[in-house]
């Protein structure tokens, strides 16, 4: 359930376990979310206004264990401050290759066009431009890799970490059972 004036997202649980992986056994505050409590929160997330902060309300149907409750807006912000952090490294990686590929892609070309130019002309005629066109062709199909992660592959990883960093922040607030 979303409130959209608010840029809530709100989750209704039977226990606050729910809301993590019960087979990490890492401590609480690092604990990973559970993955679909993790895919609501970061759907209903995407659907909000990017600008606006956020606030996730989780109704408990039972009491949660006194230390639990006071450590979940941490153990949230920690899951989701980590997964930023993820993001950034595959966008750096990213990157990385791309630069890599377009080294290798600029070499490829060059290479296609001097071997281009080698190709006798005259006595072969048609057949040596279909080659030297040929050469180029692939040359240039080869910088198909480099200029894709340079002007797409990027945005959605870029989108998702900074989605991932307003998550770190977002409020978390636990609306507990009437006693």
């Amino acid at each position: 359930m979303i409130n959209e004036a608010a840029n809530r997202i709100e989750v209704k649980l039977r226990e606050l376990a729910q809301l993590f992986n019960s087979m990490d056994p890492s401590p609480f505050i690092d604990r990973d979310l559970d993955a679909a409590a993790e895919e609501f929160i970061v759907g209903w997330a995407r659907e909000l206004p990017h600008k606006a902060e956020l606030e996730l309300v989780v109704h408990l149907a039972a009491l949660p264990p006194p230390d639990r409750a006071a450590g979940t807006e941490e153990a949230v912000r920690h899951y989701f401050a980590s997964r930023a952090v993820i993001k950034h490294r595959e966008l750096r990686l990213l990157m990385r290759r791309g630069r890599t590929s377009l080294m290798v892609g600029l070499i490829f070309l060059a290479v296609c066009f001097g071997l281009g130019e080698l190709v006798p002309g005259g006595r072969i005629g048609p057949w040596s431009e279909f080659v030297k066109l040929g050469l180029q062709i692939v040359g240039w199909v080869a910088m198909w890799r480099p200029l894709e992660v340079f002007l797409y592959d990027w945005w959605p990883i870029r989108s998702d970490q900074r989605l991932m960093e307003r998550l770190a922040r977002m409020k978390v607030r636990l609306i507990l059972p009437a006693a």
